[in-house]
């Protein structure tokens, strides 16, 4: 190849390059950022429901979050719930919870502590395109 083909090609390239790059930085500016985690005691709006983490309790065994839920009538309402822990995400096992209701009802949410790595554990709660979560530890 000539010399003057190598530059264009070179040119062409660098030129590419600059237009991904900024492209991924508008992509980037217009991300919205994640509101930061609730502590035990706060309640939230998710959608129609309503949470407030009442206490968090953690043995080898078992993780038990207390939560007040109400604002709606859904039974199947608490498979939003996800413990977040490093390394993997563990869903609710055991619970004292039938469900959402319109009034408040308190219960709790039971999470295997098995195998767990790390001392971070956020509650992580999911209704329709709505999210929120609590730091517990």
């Amino acid at each position: 190849m000539r010399t003057r083909t190598l530059l264009i090609l070179a040119v062409s390239c660098g030129l590419a390059i600059l237009i991904a790059g900024g492209l991924q930085l508008l992509r980037i500016a217009n991300q919205d950022t994640p509101h930061p985690p609730l502590i035990v005691g706060e309640t939230a709006q998710v959608g129609d429901a309503v949470v407030t983490v009442e206490s968090y309790e953690a043995t080898d065994v078992a993780i038990v979050v207390t939560v007040t839920l109400s604002g709606v009538d859904d039974p199947d309402g608490l498979d939003g719930f996800t413990l977040i822990t490093p390394g993997k995400p563990v869903s609710a096992d055991r619970s004292t919870c039938v469900g959402f209701t319109v009034a408040p009802t308190t219960c709790e949410l039971r999470f295997s502590a098995l195998d767990l790595a790390g001392s971070d554990r956020q509650l992580l709660f999911q209704r329709a395109a709505d999210q929120v979560r609590w730091r517990l530890a």
